[in-house]
């Protein structure tokens, strides 16, 4: 006679085991581990295709490399042949070198994997297997996402085994166990971008310790004194904004801070002119660092330009060679475009300084409801690369009608065409006013820069002497006072 206490297996009809096939338990049972045994021996995601399109794009493509390289990593590829041409693009391309089936192929034969990888003939046909390049990104994303469902697979396979040899644990650590599991899933893609307020103070002030010294220097110089002083140079992940009526020189203020940070202090720049060829920025450049006017440059005859100009610019031709200055007059550029070549200047040349001219002129390539609502996608894109790069972008821009309205003719900030999120996203606001533009008599030779918006800083203007026959403008003489 059982107590009321213990459960009666004859009460139930037999025990539970005599009777799970009543239930259909047992082949519950057969079928889960039919299932499991397919499901593991079943081949992870991958894309074959993907893969070889995704290398194809790379060995033609240096813009294609500069895109890939942010998306995928070299585990992204299941093919472990791709794996290893993967690696050796990004090595060459990494080191300024020129990327091609033919330079792949030496690379990996002096490692001794080119016949591991499938010969020169392997590579051949991987350029054959796409018709452009054009497509690279978004064979990469499908490469990227195939990665992520075996990464979801292997965490998943983990999770099964803790499950399985959890006898005895507490299932609250087997739960801790398994979400650490699909935390270290995507460790690769995430990236923990937070710190803690006393990690940031104490770099803040180590920062503050190496400015204070000199032994960092201040932001990229934009060669004038006054604002230099006030902005401590162009900062790194700041988008400013130089803006100006037609002919006012905000083109011109522009390449003179290509011409700082580039020729005067070795730092990687870029300008990206969507209005001027090479040509007509060469020759303000050269006009600028020589003192030969810009007329004489274009005339090009024999009274312009004499063989004293001849020996200075041949001198000039000399010293620039190698002057990290980048010029980019590519029409029709996009902003994908602009970012592909931005990263692939930042890995391989270390860029510091993004010029581009001008903001109205870019295209997007897509079908926008408005010009205002393109240009902001701009303006906010330019934003988020400043910061991604760690560069200043500087982004010249055009101004409304507004100041030609006012008695003063002087621009204001709400002068910014599409001026919304340009002001809105813009760190520093630059202004370029020239009183002599409306009134030969008013400051003759004379400009304001009127810095409108400061997110670190005070505002202000800054006097500068505009020199539009040699295309430049230079600091005032240090006795000078404005409208003496």
């Amino acid at each position: 006679m059982a107590d009321g206490n213990s459960w009666d297996s004859s009460r139930s009809g037999g025990d539970f085991n005599s009777r799970k096939g009543d239930f259909g338990l047992g082949k519950f049972s057969e079928d889960t581990s039919a299932n499991n045994a397919s499901l593991f021996d079943r081949i992870p995601p991958h894309d074959d295709d993907a893969e070889m399109a995704v290398l194809g794009g790379m060995l033609m493509s240096k813009d294609a490399i500069g895109e890939v390289s942010q998306m995928i990593e070299v585990s992204d590829f299941y093919q472990p042949k791709h794996q290893t041409i993967y690696e050796a693009i990004i090595t060459l391309f990494s080191a300024s070198e020129p990327v091609d089936a033919v330079l792949v192929a030496n690379a990996l034969l002096k490692d001794g994997n080119l016949e591991k990888v499938g010969g020169v003939d392997y590579l051949h046909s991987l350029v054959a297997s796409v018709p452009t390049a054009a497509n690279a990104t978004y064979y990469a994303e499908i490469v990227h996402q195939r990665a992520i469902l075996r990464n979801v697979i292997a965490a998943g396979t983990k999770i099964t085994q803790l499950g399985y040899s959890a006898e005895g644990s507490q299932a609250e650590d087997v739960v801790n166990l398994a979400q650490s599991e699909v935390y270290e899933m995507s460790v690769g893609k995430v990236r923990q971008d937070y710190q803690t307020i006393g990690t940031v103070v104490h770099d803040t002030l180590d920062q503050l310790d190496a400015l204070q010294n000199g032994s960092i220097e201040k932001g990229v110089p934009t060669g004038f004194k006054a604002i230099d002083d006030e902005t401590q140079g162009l900062q790194p992940g700041q988008m400013i904004v130089v803006a100006g009526r037609p002919a006012m020189g905000k083109s011109t203020l522009g390449v003179d801070f290509a011409r700082s940070a580039a020729l005067h202090n070795n730092l990687t720049t870029v300008i990206f002119s969507l209005e001027m060829s090479k040509t007509e920025l060469a020759q303000r450049i050269i006009s600028a660092e020589t003192g030969i006017p810009l007329v004489a440059l274009r005339r090009a005859d024999n009274d312009s330009l004499t063989p004293e100009r001849w020996n200075t610019l041949n001198d000039f031709w000399t010293a620039m060679k190698k002057a990290p200055l980048f010029l980019d007059d590519s029409p029709n550029m996009s902003l994908m475009e602009i970012r592909a070549k931005c990263r692939r200047l930042k890995q391989t040349n270390d860029l510091k300084l993004i010029i581009i001219d001008y903001l109205q002129l870019m295209s997007s390539g897509k079908q926008e409801e408005s010009r205002q609502q393109e240009v902001s996608g701009f303006s906010r894109a330019l934003k988020l690369l400043a910061k991604e790069l760690e560069v200043p972008v500087v982004a010249l821009s055009q101004l409304n009608r507004g100041p030609e309205m006012r008695n003063d003719k002087k621009p204001q900030l709400a002068d910014l065409r599409e001026s919304g999120s340009i002001e809105q996203d813009a760190d520093v606001v630059f202004l370029v006013h020239r009183p002599d533009f409306y009134n030969e008599e008013d400051r003759p030779g004379e400009a304001d820069i009127i810095l409108a918006k400061h997110r670190n800083g005070k505002t202000g203007t800054f006097p500068l002497a505009f020199r539009g026959d040699v295309s430049r403008f230079q600091d005032m003489p240090q006795d000078y006072n404005q409208g003496v």
